[in-house]
């Protein structure tokens, strides 16, 4: 399979195009970004050309598939134009700044049968998997998670300064970061829609245009969801604060660290199973995974209409919160 990468210079970049780089009977046959010594790297990684501009790419490798990176507020641009040529893609999320700009790409793409795969990577993680097998399909009561990454410092080590103003991200933590919660309480608890029961934001610890700390209460039918992001922690990329809880009818799931899952029964009986909680490793398995099932001709385990759906809930906590700085 022929594939290209869109947006190089974000920073998730190596979580797709280092998998992708071991998969069998996948080529990577071009990079692009707009800064162009940006995607040259990249480029010399693949061992392909870079483009400063993804359509010029397109036009002169006709790929098979492509990843979506860079600005949030570039990524429906990018999404509009891949619909209209035609080419199955996986998008970062939020794929947009808005949620007018993520339902439009959504209709677009569904109207024209097109895949279009986003990286909610917790949906098909051995952390879900066991949760699953051990709760039996028990319904869930309560559910929790704490995820405080490092400080927006790292967003300009980075050099992806854009991330910390909301004209070109649309949000910070809980955009970016607590997306990946608010949809997995969606896959936990399918019965009822998430609605939002209340939210505080603030970014006291940083200068910049977007929230470094984000709370959002939820209600899911009788149960309780509660999503808690920031870049709060003065740690390296990858490291994480966290801390989530999750209550079914028979069992109490504590994770307190980055690969282990504690399972407490109502007899009291204690088991740990080691998986990774985190995001970062479940990178390759979602590449290996999207690129298999655009070959068969299956559809995504998760898409836009999902990134719809948590960008809304996004939206409503923004709308109904008070912020504690005049900045946002």
């Amino acid at each position: 399979m022929r594939i290209v990468f869109i947006g190089v210079s974000h920073w998730h970049t190596p979580f797709y195009l280092e998998p992708a780089l071991k998969l069998p009977d996948t080529q990577v046959v071009g990079v692009s970004d707009p800064e162009l010594t940006r995607a040259q790297p990249a480029a010399a990684q693949a061992g392909c050309r870079a483009w400063a501009d993804y359509r010029d790419m397109c036009a002169d490798t006709r790929p098979e598939f492509a990843f979506v990176l860079g600005r949030h507020c570039d990524m429906a641009e990018a999404a509009r134009f891949l619909i209209t040529s035609r080419i199955p893609f996986a998008i970062e999320k939020p794929a947009g700044i808005n949620t007018a700009e993520v339902s439009d790409i959504a209709a677009r793409a569904a109207e024209a049968f097109l895949f279009a795969a986003v990286p909610f990577v917790f949906r098909r993680s051995p952390m879900h998997h066991a949760i699953t097998d051990i709760s039996s399909g028990d319904p869930v009561h309560y559910a929790a998670f704490k995820f405080i990454g490092g400080l927006t410092d790292r967003y300009r080590e980075a050099r992806c300064e854009w991330m910390l103003q909301r004209a070109t991200a649309g949000g910070g933590a809980l955009l970016n970061l607590g997306v990946h919660f608010l949809d997995f309480c969606r896959v936990l608890i399918p019965q009822h829609p998430l609605v939002l029961a209340g939210a505080t934001i603030s970014n006291l610890n940083t200068d910049c245009g977007v929230e470094d700390h984000a709370a959002v209460l939820l209600r899911a039918g009788a149960a309780t969801c509660l999503v808690e992001t920031g870049y709060l922690l003065p740690a390296a990329t990858a490291v994480f604060d966290l801390h989530y809880s999750i209550r079914t009818e028979r069992h109490y799931f504590i994770v307190r660290d980055a690969e282990t899952l504690e399972v407490v029964d109502r007899a009291r009986q204690r088991q740990l199973v080691h998986v990774p909680t985190v995001n970062v490793p479940l990178y390759p398995a979602f590449v290996a995974d999207t690129l298999r099932r655009v070959s068969r001709g299956d559809p995504p385990v998760a898409g836009l209409n999902d990134m719809a759906v948590a960008m809304q809930l996004v939206e409503a906590a923004y709308r109904a919160s008070i912020p504690t700085s005049a900045a946002l």
